[in-house]
């Protein structure tokens, strides 16, 4: 989310002062090894010198910038307005013009996104809600009353922790389309929290399995973390998780 800052942040500055944009360095390379390794390849033509090179540099992380945040720019008046400012010629636009066409320009491009981000929330839900149905009738699926939904993998034999019990679990959690947003095994360590700390699908789901458990759990995203998201999570996503209980924590 913080992308969709990141343009009313950058372009005001560029309108005002083009030497004032924050320029990510390219990696540092390691050297090439001697021996049979390629030689590095020459600078392109018209990137002969450091000025060029960094330059180009500057350019392209600039674009890189505005096409992550899917702005409508047009390059030709970018062009212009870099020059004049490297030039000292007498912008085209007074300072008072650009506040009120960026304030009209972002408030638009927010508007865009909102509706956007509507659609794909829309389409989210959707899809959450006819992989349950779908998922339900499979083997092994138990839903419950508040519509999560369960698998059990392994079954321990172990107490049931209480709302308040401090938990330990390793878990792997992905989104609906397969990608892992966070697994304590791949970290190599179990988590610890007290079970009411976690989303209301964990809550429900923990003070159901005993030591010992690993369940698959489908969580529906109102019972995650709903049309809000959050820097990992989509908003409105359908969550599953593998949990396996390793302990009450006394």
């Amino acid at each position: 989310m913080c992308k969709r800052f990141l343009l009313a942040a950058f372009l005001p500055m560029l309108c005002v002062s083009f030497a004032g944009a924050q320029v990510t360095p390219p990696a540092v390379r390691p050297p090439a090894p001697a021996g049979n390794a390629p030689a590095a390849a020459p600078p392109a033509a018209g990137l002969g010198t450091l000025e060029q090179q960094a330059s180009y540099a500057i350019g392209l992380d600039f674009a890189k910038r505005l096409k992550s945040d899917d702005a409508p720019i047009d390059l030709d008046a970018i062009c212009r307005g870099i020059r004049a400012g490297l030039s000292g010629t007498k912008p085209e636009l007074t300072d008072e013009q650009m506040s009120a066409v960026m304030q009209k320009f972002i408030t638009a491009l927010q508007a865009k996104r909102a509706e956007a981000d509507k659609r794909a929330m829309e389409v989210a839900k959707k899809e959450g809600a006819a992989f349950l149905a779908e998922n339900a009738k499979k083997p092994g699926v138990k839903q419950t009353a508040s519509g999560l939904q369960y698998k059990v993998l392994k079954a321990g034999t172990g107490a049931t922790p209480k709302a308040t019990d401090v938990v330990k679990v390793h878990y792997t959690g992905k989104l609906l389309n397969g990608e892992t947003f966070d697994s304590s095994l791949k970290r190599g360590l179990p988590s610890e929290f007290p079970a009411n700390r976690v989303i209301p699908g964990w809550v429900e789901a923990l003070q159901l399995m005993k030591v010992g458990d690993k369940w698959e759990l489908y969580i529906p995203s109102d019972l995650a973390y709903g049309d809000d998201g959050n820097e990992r999570i989509p908003p409105a996503s359908l969550l599953k998780f593998e949990v396996e209980l390793l302990d009450i924590v006394k």
